[in-house]
């Protein structure tokens, strides 16, 4: 076979033989793979106009059964009217309860909106004590009762004296009004102005939409806390085979722990366990030290990052995926940088980064090549929309349990080049590349950014055509 002298040929590359004839030679195919989705902007999100709002809740909030019956909420038409029987092999479900109704769903949720204030009173008032908000006396005070706590845990039993007294004492007519000088103090004064009774406010006033706000972040957070430990389920349930290892674990440091309840002295094991978490939520300790130990370990904590993603991928590859080669592909988002511009109509829609202010002539968003010139991926008219299209070599496809990854740690520019979310910010040109745009790129307003994404490929020989 003849060596060519005058061009570089990649290790990786596979040599046409010369004995096929040309007619059998066909182009490679093409793999269309989904667009990566990148997170939206924060600098683009602050810059848009401030007044476009969503729709005042006091609209809706009066039309509580039209809200229900346009939304997502639809009956099926085999729903039960009554509990269902165990007896007939279906789950029983509640026996005393009223059955699916829209109207009745309404009513409780009305109830439930003018009843649940307290419930997100009490938890307001423990943000206030836990993140330091109200000072740091108010915290302290808590602080030294519990360790008072601690150190006399048969108070615990007074608790409930101690919380009926401080709500007597709370409530108490003192408290809420001041006497005249010659108002004589009886036990039959009538509180001047009293508060209106606990759970009958009006629909759609201050405190009403204010539950309804609380309400709407509890689901969200309650779905939160869903998405984050289901993915963890499998492992505990036996539907995974980390669940031995697990089990293992488990049963050996148990075993370890019985030693340690008899050597660790309890008290200063609770006190120090129940502040902790107060000293780690303290202002000095979030706006001061951590970021002086993460600014020293910077790098570190980066690659164990993405370490910890490339595990959660790993723990969902199937077994044709270890039976074979894999690699990576690379791809690069370009964004350029629009100054806002206010017109007639506010600011410019497109102020911020985006890929939208690249100029015409210059590098597309999406590109293969680390130049950004060289492999454009577009669908001939110069957009992408929703997929990218790769020429991969014959029997090379997708890892179909895992997407694209953004290169957080930056390895293919010079170390510390990338910001936490790999990207490498350059002049107007294309050139000096930082990791925070400079001041003189702000001032001008011409600047851009680019940043690599990574996925893995492997081989199926059956996939060879």
């Amino acid at each position: 076979m003849a060596t060519l002298d005058y061009v570089d040929i990649p290790s990786c590359a596979t040599r046409l033989q010369t004995n096929v004839p040309i007619e059998d030679i066909r182009p490679t195919p093409k793999i269309v793979t989904p667009l990566p989705r990148p997170e939206r902007s924060h600098t683009r999100s602050a810059s848009l106009p401030t007044n476009l709002t969503p729709t005042s809740p006091t609209k809706v909030a009066f039309n509580l059964p039209q809200v229900l019956l346009s939304s997502a909420l639809q009956l099926p038409a085999n729903a039960p009217a009554t509990p269902r029987d165990a007896g007939k092999g279906i789950t029983r479900l509640l026996t005393t309860r009223d059955p699916l109704s829209i109207p009745i769903t309404t009513v409780n949720f009305r109830r439930f909106v003018s009843k649940s204030g307290p419930a997100f009173w009490l938890q307001d008032r423990i943000e206030e004590i836990v993140m330091w908000r109200k000072g740091q006396k108010h915290t302290a005070v808590w602080m030294a009762v519990y360790a008072f706590i601690c150190y006399f845990p048969r108070t615990v039993l007074l608790l409930p004296h101690v919380v009926l007294l401080g709500i007597l004492l709370g409530t108490h007519p003192a408290r809420r009004r001041q006497l005249a000088p010659d108002e004589p103090t009886c036990a039959t004064t009538k509180p001047i102005n009293p508060p209106p009774p606990q759970g009958q406010l009006t629909e759609g006033s201050v405190d009403w939409l204010a539950n309804v706000q609380a309400i709407q972040n509890l689901m969200g957070a309650v779905s939160d806390a869903h998405d984050f430990v289901l993915p963890i389920a499998p492992h505990l349930t036996h539907a995974s085979p980390y669940t031995p290892v697990i089990l293992t674990f488990t049963l050996a440091t148990f075993f370890l722990a019985l030693p340690l309840i008899n050597i660790l002295p309890m008290r200063t094991t609770f006190l120090i366990l129940g502040l902790s978490p107060l000293l780690l939520t303290h202002p000095f300790t979030r706006f001061t030290l951590i970021p002086t130990l993460l600014s020293a370990n910077y790098f570190l904590l980066r690659r164990m990052r993405t370490r910890m993603y490339r595990l959660i991928d790993n723990d969902k590859l199937e077994d044709k995926h270890w039976r074979t080669e894999m690699r990576e592909v690379e791809l690069f988002e370009n964004e350029r940088w629009l100054a806002s511009a206010a017109g007639e109509e506010g600011v410019t829609a497109d102020a911020g980064w985006s890929r939208i202010n690249l100029r015409p002539g210059e590098r597309r968003a999406w590109t293969r090549g680390r130049d950004g010139w060289s492999g454009v991926l577009d669908d001939g008219s110069g957009d992408v929309s929703s997929n990218l299209t790769f020429s991969l070599a014959p029997g090379w496809l997708f890892v179909e349990t895992e997407d694209w990854r953004p290169d957080v740690e930056g390895t293919w520019i010079d170390p510390g080049k990338a910001d936490d979310c790999g990207w490498v910010y350059t002049n107007d040109a294309w050139q000096d590349p930082q990791a925070s745009p400079l001041e003189d790129w702000r001032k001008t307003g011409t600047m851009t950014r680019r940043r690599r994404w990574i996925r893995r490929i492997y081989y199926d020989s059956t996939a060879h055509v």
